[in-house]
């Protein structure tokens, strides 16, 4: 992006900065160790806050709750407490948040078709070369 243009539209010279700006801004919303993982869960359905510790076992209570936080603080998760005895909390997406499901959907079909052709390369490489590890993902 150094000509300021990216697929679609060519950025005035004055916007480029702001544009940027923002931009990054807004990966630095999403981006962190569990946040992805948090906002597609939140895409799907509300979740209780044991519900998405389930869902994601590999998540320690404590950071759950900094990135639950976060994402809140940053308006794209909504936590609504229900004066109920247990205590109830439930955790959803925000109407700004929602408008990130066509990324998430599309970056789930994109992770299908590249680990598809990445696993059919190691299957090629692998007929030919017995030495060659196959690709794996965690």
């Amino acid at each position: 992006m150094t000509n300021g243009k990216t697929d679609d539209i060519a950025l005035p010279e004055c916007q480029q900065g702001r544009e940027v700006e923002d931009f990054h801004r807004a990966l630095g919303m999403i981006t962190g160790k569990w946040k992805c993982e948090i906002l597609w869960r939140l895409v799907q359905n509300k979740h209780r806050f044991g519900e998405l510790q389930r869902a994601i076992p590999s998540v320690t209570q404590h950071m759950l709750t900094t990135q639950l936080r976060d994402l809140e603080s940053n308006g794209l998760v909504k936590r609504t407490v229900f004066a109920e005895i247990p205590p109830r909390v439930e955790y959803e997406i925000t109407e700004s948040a929602r408008a990130l499901r066509p990324v998430f959907d599309e970056l789930f079909r994109w992770s299908q078709a590249h680990f598809s052709a990445m696993q059919a390369q190691s299957a090629t490489s692998s007929g030919s070369d017995e030495s060659a590890a196959p690709l794996t993902h965690p």
